[in-house]
């Protein structure tokens, strides 16, 4: 299997010559269109498989984990968006996945959403749908791939939450994680009064769900990117944060850079 890197939380994953995507991001400027906010934009590449991937795995319907374009773009004739179900709610409750919704479905894009702990067979991939936890109460999974013999979590860009073992226990051991390090705060004005703690991991809490994991090797993602006062605050030099959190523990860390693949 070899895992590579796209830049945000956009990972390829090859193995048996075949392909997935998880959360590609093809145009991060888009993340922002509407609003008259500038941003650090994440630099981002595209898949090397492009036009022949089997399917697009979302972690959750944000558009800068869920973009459209990209999929379409990437997906082969026939392929699929894998997504979690929804929980149901309103318009206001589903703001921010409103959009990636519609999007997905103008484009007329093959989807199939799954349920918690559901279990997908597409091509030589084995594909679980993990429970995670998100900042704004939307649904999002961990997505877990087995495909000859290695396997790998994808936590999207979950908080710190309480199915690690439960995961470990189902689909481990994990040759790799792919963990969120970023930790922003966030103020939304959907979601008022805001939470002090960090919406997606952070890198103390990374270095310890890598751990709770009983993962070989971590690979960071999400970070270098999109931070705006007020409403998505992260602190500086993420990645050096997690190294040096991660120092200790018994597991590898695997810094790739956007583009770079790791093998297992």
């Amino acid at each position: 299997m070899r895992v590579r890197w796209l830049g945000w939380a956009g990972m390829e994953v090859e193995s048996q010559g075949h392909s997935l995507v998880i959360d590609l991001l093809g145009r991060p400027e888009d993340v922002l269109e509407g609003t008259p906010l500038a941003a650090p934009l994440p630099k981002v590449v595209a898949p090397h498989t492009q036009g022949d991937v089997l399917a697009g795995l979302c972690t959750h319907l944000h558009r800068d984990h869920t973009d459209a374009g990209a999929l379409a773009r990437a997906l082969r004739p026939g392929g699929q968006v894998l997504h979690p179900a929804p929980f149901g709610g309103d318009d206001h409750e589903n703001l921010w996945t409103l959009k990636a919704d519609r999007e997905l479905d103008e484009l007329k894009l093959a989807r199939r959403p799954m349920g918690l702990w559901e279990t997908a067979t597409i091509g030589p991939f084995t594909i679980a749908a993990v429970p995670a936890v998100d900042t704004l109460g939307d649904p999002q999974v961990s997505w877990a791939v087995e495909a000859g013999g290695k396997r790998v979590l994808h936590l999207g860009d979950s908080m710190f939450h309480g199915y690690w073992w439960r995961a470990a226990h189902r689909f481990g051991p994990f040759d790799a994680v792919l963990t969120p390090i970023n930790g922003p705060t966030v103020c939304f004005p959907h979601c008022q009064p805001p939470s002090p703690y960090a919406a997606s991991l952070d890198a103390a809490q990374a270095a310890v769900a890598v751990r709770l994991l009983g993962a070989a090797v971590a690979v960071p993602m999400h970070y270098d990117g999109f931070h705006l006062d007020g409403f998505y605050q992260t602190q500086p030099d993420e990645l050096a944060r997690f190294l040096d959190a991660a120092s200790g523990e018994s597991y590898e860390v695997a810094a790739l850079e956007q583009g770079e693949t790791l093998t297992l």
